[in-house]
């Protein structure tokens, strides 16, 4: 079976940011010395004309320009970004551009400055409105300047814009989480990401663990969390995004439904269709801004095949994230196999009630996404 070509979008990394959090295990390092910002800017663009040869003549849907704290870059900077992306390759006409900011370096007239420069949407990455968490979090603003930073992006021309807010933190009780929750909700973002702290390898937290609540308080704040935003008219589009309607984020939802992206910068990842070649490639660039500023190795750190056999697997991974019925005619377009490879795993799946199935769509229940790691091992 052949391959179809899904949407492609573009994913910008800029790796520095002014402190580096205990939690974050993201490809970000802190600035020390200034940023090589005009340098950088040189290699990004010579980065994607390595990679213009994969996605010649396709138009981009979307670009995320994600961190580290992109917010560290002038509006001049980005602007130029942006401009040098257009140059090269074509755009929708209603291009969503998410930039990632953090309240601590929101302010007003450079913000009006990246919108000016082709910024679309903001994803302001809150966590939490308390004092206290916010220390423990490392987090370099207070509550003030992220309520400040909500309320300037709502005066700016933008499509939509997102809070990042956590929940799950160190001593946190329920009333604390709800308390966070229903500040972000009287600020009236269009779209809230919220989502649970994890404490990930190779992170300050792993090596020094904080004491986090118990599962079962964890449940009951994912479940009374749930019920103040669907309240406040949140739909849950994915398993930790939620928006107004019209406002989902079309770039992570073209992750989600197995679409293509191109990965510029530092660590920054890719995945892109080739049809002529019934191929699915993966990309990974050089992870450190000094050994991805040299111009001697490339921006290729690693170049790899997804297996016929791998790409059940990663179909599921990323579309049963998401809440949304899934076309079970996507699965042979985007993955090129046979709807027999599956038949197996999707009878137990249904059998054990996690996904429900119709003649045109693949429905995953509410026991699938609260056990959606065992729904995803059967396509393994």
């Amino acid at each position: 079976m052949s391959l179809s070509l899904p949407p492609l979008s573009l994913y910008i990394h800029i790796p520095w940011c002014i402190q580096k959090c205990p939690y974050c295990d993201f490809n970000s390092h802190a600035v020390k010395q200034g940023i090589p910002e005009q340098e950088y800017i040189a290699h990004l663009l010579a980065d994607l004309d390595q990679d213009l040869p994969l996605v010649a003549g396709r138009q981009l849907s979307s670009i995320f320009i994600g961190g580290g704290t992109p917010s560290v870059f002038s509006a001049a900077g980005i602007t130029q970004i942006l401009d040098g992306v257009k140059q090269r390759l074509p755009v929708a006409a209603d291009l969503e551009v998410t930039m990632e900011a953090n309240p601590g370096t929101f302010e007003a007239e450079r913000f009006a400055g990246y919108v000016a420069g082709g910024v679309t949407r903001f994803s302001i990455g809150v966590q939490s409105f308390q004092t206290q968490q916010l220390s423990a979090l490392g987090r370099i603003h207070n509550a003030e300047e992220a309520k400040a930073a909500a309320r300037l992006a709502a005066t700016l021309p933008l499509q939509s814009f997102n809070l990042d807010l956590m929940h799950g933190l160190p001593g946190q009780t329920l009333a604390g989480a709800l308390a966070d929750l229903q500040q972000a909700i009287d600020l009236n973002p269009p779209h809230l990401s919220w989502y649970q702290l994890t404490i990930e390898p190779n992170t300050a937290f792993a090596s020094r663990p904080p004491v986090l609540p118990e599962d079962e308080l964890l449940w009951d704040i994912q479940q009374h969390g749930a019920e103040l935003l669907a309240a406040a008219g949140y739909q849950q589009y994915e398993t930790s995004a939620y928006s107004k309607a019209g406002h989902q984020c079309r770039h992570n939802l073209n992750y989600w439904r197995y679409g293509d992206y191109l990965g510029i910068g530092c660590g920054a990842h890719g995945k892109i269709t080739l049809p002529s070649r019934n191929s699915i490639l993966r990309t990974v660039k050089i992870k450190h801004p000094k050994g991805y500023m040299d111009l001697s190795r490339g921006y290729l750190d690693e170049r790899t095949q997804v297996e016929p056999e791998d790409r059940p697997f990663e179909f599921f991974m990323n579309r049963f994230r998401l809440l949304e019925p899934c076309p079970i005619s996507d699965f042979s377009a985007l993955t090129g196999l046979p709807l027999s490879v599956i038949s197996s795993p999707l009878a137990e799946a249904e059998q054990k009630q996690l996904i429900t199935v119709s003649h045109e769509h693949w429905q995953i229940t509410a026991k699938g996404a609260r056990y959606l790691n065992d729904l995803l091992t059967l396509f393994i």
